[in-house]
């Protein structure tokens, strides 16, 4: 933390941060109250994976549907499916699925079913800016967790302000990892079955089953 060495200063600092503080969670309740509001979402991506340090950058196309607690992500060559108590990995070019029970209190900001509305009482957040970016008007907020044992330092959320919609995430890794979502088609209300969030072994002939729970 900075020094300051005249008190006028520093309650000049200390007061600025937090109405920066209270900006940001105007930002992030305006946001999460308007996402509550859709029944269903399917939302096209990119996933951006970067370590400066290794000369890592690997970029990849996704979608994701979610429902309540329910999501279904194609990414990378697999398909994910969670029911809202059981996760199926399927994995395409081995026609193998992983089956495991996920911790239902885990806050992981790139968990499909929190993702858009993943700030809550474990982080602790600070405002950074309001303004155009490639003509597009962005709000931008940091969130820090308050475990320091998580395996990140920092999750940065640019949030649309003329849709109120997350436009991108990248969360920063503490082995170097940078790992950045970033939202390039959103639909909301789209109709979902319940189904469509449960693996059918039928649709996949041959399919080899691994039971991790």
């Amino acid at each position: 933390m900075r020094k300051f060495y005249v008190l006028a200063i520093i309650f000049f600092v200390s007061t600025n941060i937090f109405s920066q503080d209270q900006k940001a969670k105007a930002i992030l309740d305006k946001l999460a109250n308007k996402t509550k509001t859709y029944k269903t979402i399917k939302s096209e991506f990119v996933f951006k994976l970067e370590n400066k340090e290794d000369d890592v950058s690997d970029t990849y196309k996704g979608t994701v549907w979610i429902k309540g607690n329910k999501y279904r992500v194609d990414l990378m060559g697999s398909i994910v499916y969670f029911d809202g108590k059981t996760q199926y990995t399927y994995l395409k070019e081995s026609n193998e699925v992983n089956i495991s029970e996920p911790d239902g209190e885990d806050d992981d900001v790139l968990n499909p079913s929190k993702i858009f509305t993943m700030y809550n009482k474990n982080f602790k957040y600070k405002f950074v800016s309001d303004k155009f970016e490639n003509t597009r008007a962005l709000q931008t907020v940091d969130l820090f967790p308050k475990d320091l044992e998580k395996e990140y330092s920092r999750v940065r959320l640019k949030i649309d302000k003329t849709k109120n919609q997350i436009f991108e995430i990248k969360q920063y890794g503490k082995d170097g990892n940078y790992y950045t979502i970033r939202i390039t088609k959103f639909t909301p209300n789209v109709k979902l079955s319940d189904t469509f969030f449960n693996f059918n072994k039928a649709k996949y002939p041959g399919v080899e089953v691994n039971d991790m729970r």
